[in-house]
């Protein structure tokens, strides 16, 4: 007999409102057959503390995976828990009966001109939607497709996904039903490889945290492979085939790895198109820099003379990674790359957006810390 694939009262009806939009013909996706008829797509530990954004460990047709399941529908924009309007996604209410294939495609280009800006090769990302949206693989896109694929589309997550799917990093979409789906699981998932439940971690000091941390960090030559595959992720948001990415939340826990000790990333919801963040950002009111803040990483500026945030966000992307990276790496690290790891971490971490020929330090900067890295740990069993 399956198990319950909605533990908790307060998810099951979600996972049936779910299972009865999919019924009626409503929504469709690759996993919708597995959830609510074969029931074969099982919930497991629960790996989220927020219930309009659920995660959990699951098992589909005996392969691991996580579910995450988006329940919220918010009718505005907030700036301190989410950057997307949730409401089409609940009602699903898009495409509508009649729309053709031709007027849904021109549907998804007007969306990815608004989030990602407008770039010559957007056509091709939309062909590329269409596929993942074809989820039977009959070569035909039904309604109930289209409108899964549009729900998933305001999610970031998501179109990171599908974008970067051929990137190690990344993890693998499994397969979706309506706006839920599954993607790959992560071994360890915390760059530290230590999670502890999340009632526990609120009586934990953060000082103790921090030195607890660094207790059940894997072996120094397998930090080091975990850090480039970070600095690797970071080459592969940075002004990318559909533009630039920005990391707004890159705290450990939404990192992970594998027991090959490869980086996958666990959790890329914070991780926001640039041209979509100015375009929300800019004019917003603010007394103080501190109100020009999404996540707990992308930052403007406050502008004194009108009272409202400016639109460049002043960190990249390289130099918060760095700045996550800094302790993690220097402790422990071989005596003769030592200063000079320590030397490449400060510089990168004073990288900022708005200075001349940034660009051209980022790469520098990245290239070097990968090659100092790499030239360490290349003759180790851990590379």
């Amino acid at each position: 007999m399956a198990r319950s694939l909605c533990p908790g009262a307060w998810l099951r009806k979600p996972c049936y409102l779910q299972c009865d939009k999919y019924k009626t013909g409503v929504i469709d996706g690759p996993a919708c057959n597995s959830l609510c008829v074969t029931e074969t797509l099982y919930f497991g530990k629960c790996l989220s503390t927020k219930p309009n954004n659920q995660m959990y460990l699951g098992i589909w047709d005996n392969l691991p995976g996580v579910v995450k399941c988006q329940m919220e529908q918010a009718l505005h924009l907030d700036f301190g828990t989410e950057l997307e309007p949730r409401k089409e996604i609940v009602l699903f209410d898009k495409p509508t009966r009649g729309t053709t294939v031709q007027k849904f495609k021109e549907m998804v280009y007007s969306l990815f001109k608004a989030k990602l800006g407008d770039q010559g090769n957007l056509s091709e990302l939309v062909n590329l939607i269409l596929t993942v949206a074809d989820g039977d693989k009959d070569g035909q896109v039904s309604l109930g497709e289209a409108k899964s694929a549009w729900a998933l589309l305001q999610l970031n997550e998501f179109l990171l996904m599908v974008i970067l799917q051929d990137k190690e990093h990344t993890p693998k979409l499994m397969g979706f039903c309506g706006d839920l789906y599954v993607m790959e699981s992560v071994e360890y998932t915390s760059l530290y490889g230590i999670s502890l439940p999340w009632v526990i971690e609120l009586f934990i000091p953060s000082g103790f945290r921090r030195s607890m941390d660094q207790l059940f960090t894997p072996s120094w030559p397998r930090k080091a492979k975990i850090a480039i595959g970070l600095l690797e992720f970071v080459e592969d948001v940075f002004h990318g085939p559909y533009g630039n990415f920005l990391m707004c939340d890159t705290s450990a826990k939404n990192l992970g790895y594998n027991d090959k000790y490869d980086l996958k990333m666990v959790d890329m919801r914070k991780i926001v198109p640039e041209t979509n963040l100015k375009e929300l950002i800019k004019d917003r009111h603010c007394e103080s820099d501190l109100d020009c803040v999404y996540g707990t990483d992308c930052r403007t500026s406050c502008d004194q003379s009108t009272m409202k945030c400016t639109s460049e966000v002043i960190q990249p992307n390289l130099a918060k990674a760095c700045q996550l990276l800094k302790d993690y790496l220097l402790r422990g690290a071989p005596v003769e790359i030592h200063e000079e790891l320590e030397k490449q971490l400060y510089s990168c971490i004073a990288l900022k957006v708005t200075a001349n020929q940034m660009e051209m330090e980022h790469s520098l900067i990245l290239n070097n810390l990968k090659t100092l890295l790499w030239k360490k740990i290349s003759y180790t069993n851990d590379s």
